[in-house]
């Protein structure tokens, strides 16, 4: 291994070796002699000069590709798809004088972009449902637990800590819509010709329009879709790119909320992500234990949720029916993006299934701020036995505001149930009358019932379908 030159961390940090390999030399060439193959046996099937014999020698060294003949030819021919034409005829005699007949380079391009991309899709699909079946485990066992909720980050009314991770999943599953949309929805550019016209094959096929079409069906099929786009340039519209980006930047925004949430309990020592036996948390302070793997998260998340703007302007700027300065763009901007959200997801199904609760932390936090969200209720029970609603809470403010200053500027426990107890104005209520406000469980409303269905309705179902993406248990980080 080489270590003076640049690589990619995606590659050697992150990403996984599935993904990796979708987006690597040998798939990308591969699938373009395939495609060639594919082309070659429609034209012999719908009458043109192509033999059997031809297409069964590209067959046979549809696996083959020898890189260094290709790059000699593309540094003589500056043009990589004839560099790759010319080498694959090396090895394919016979089948040379029709290898790429009637095409243009973005046949074998394009095609390949749009089959990577429902590749990576798929995979992404199956990480999404690995993650919701690690999530919902913690739902289920932590759905009655009680732990404040927050509103701007302020102590609010309860939930649960299972509802909290029923928030997470929602926006997972939303995102796994999406994500079967789009491989649903993905069609070849199938055999368009340089302007999208057809006129070469329409020209090969003697005016034929029927065989252009079945052209078209029998690529499409051999390679494992059921259409291709109706019209187009040379290329298929980049707002596909955008479309598909899009998505990912969804994922990555929805697996960022949940990482950012998690560095905020990490910080409440509330709950936390894994933490191995002989990891440092930091060169210089030795107790801390930082939430690197969620902060990763929110990096690479960060990074993708910007990557979506480059096909955004690839699709705003192409040129009638094309211009190349698409081309660098979509070598970084699409494989990346699916690397860094692999990545993402990866390391999101590794804290999913290491959680750490503390749940006494959690409850010394919800008794803390508890009495203020009593008080209303026992304001209430105060009016049932006669008291004077206005005056009643009039008091219950300015003991709010005393135990406020209590908890504030001195440091001290949050004194308010002492306080109403001892007030001449609820003594209407026993002292143990007021204390029995002081249950969790009576503040997180439908938490429990909530979290059951929505594990019942919406998650099981997902996980049954994708049975299969669970059979991988772990989730192991690279670094």
């Amino acid at each position: 291994m080489r270590h003076d030159r640049y690589e990619s961390p995606l590659s050697s940090r992150y990403a996984s070796d599935e993904m990796q390999y979708i987006f690597s030399p040998d798939k990308k060439f591969t699938t373009w002699h395939r495609l060639w193959v594919a082309l070659a046996r429609a034209e012999m099937e719908l009458g043109l000069p192509v033999s059997e014999e031809q297409v069964a020698e590209l067959e046979a060294h549809a696996d083959e590709i020898d890189y260094d003949k290709a790059a000699e030819y593309e540094k003589k021919l500056r043009h990589d798809v004839m560099a790759h034409v010319h080498a694959y005829g090396d090895a394919c005699p016979k089948a040379m004088p029709i290898i790429h007949l009637g095409a243009t380079s973005c046949y074998v391009g394009d095609n390949t972009d749009i089959i990577l991309m429902r590749e990576g899709l798929c995979l992404i699909r199956d990480e999404l449902v690995r993650v919701l079946g690690r999530l919902a485990p913690f739902a289920e066992t932590y759905k009655s637990l009680p732990t404040l909720g927050f509103t701007h980050f302020q102590p609010a009314q309860l939930v649960t800590v299972g509802k909290r991770a029923a928030l997470w999943m929602n926006d997972l599953l939303l995102d796994l819509a999406e994500v079967e949309h789009r491989i649903d929805s993905l069609k070849l550019l199938g055999c368009k010709g340089t302007t999208g016209t057809q006129a070469s094959f329409l020209e090969l096929f003697d005016g034929d329009h029927a065989k252009c079409e079945e052209l078209d069906r029998k690529i499409a099929a051999e390679m494992g879709f059921s259409a291709t786009v109706p019209v187009s340039g040379q290329t298929y519209s980049r707002k596909t790119d955008y479309a598909v980006l899009s998505v990912l930047a969804g994922i990555a925004q929805s697996a960022s909320k949940f990482a950012t949430d998690m560095r905020l309990l990490c910080h409440l020592k509330e709950v936390e992500e894994p933490f191995e036996k002989n990891q440092i948390g930091s060169s210089a302070m030795p107790y801390k234990r930082n939430p690197m793997r969620c902060e990763r998260i929110c990096s690479l998340a960060r990074y993708v949720m910007v990557d979506a703007g480059n096909p955004s302007i690839t699709a705003a700027t192409q040129w009638f029916e094309r211009t190349l300065d698409d081309s660098a763009n979509k070598r970084l901007s699409v494989p990346e993006a699916f690397l860094a959200v692999d990545a993402i997801l990866n390391i999101y199904a590794n804290v999913a299934e290491g959680l750490v609760v503390h749940e006494q932390v959690i409850r010394k936090h919800v008794m803390e701020e508890l009495p203020f969200m009593a008080s209303e209720n026992i304001m209430m029970d105060a009016v049932k036995r006669g008291g004077d609603r206005q005056a009643l809470h009039e008091r219950i403010r300015v003991l709010s505001q005393q135990a406020g200053a209590n908890v504030k500027d001195r440091g001290e426990a949050n004194n308010l149930i002492d306080l109403i107890a001892a007030d001449p104005a609820f003594s209407m209520l026993r002292e143990d009358e007021i204390r029995a406000h002081l249950e969790p469980s009576r503040y997180i409303g439908r938490c429990p019932e909530q979290v059951d269905a929505f594990l019942a309705q919406e998650v099981r179902p997902v996980l049954t379908r994708y049975a299969k993406a669970l059979e991988k248990q772990e989730a192991e980080l690279k670094v």
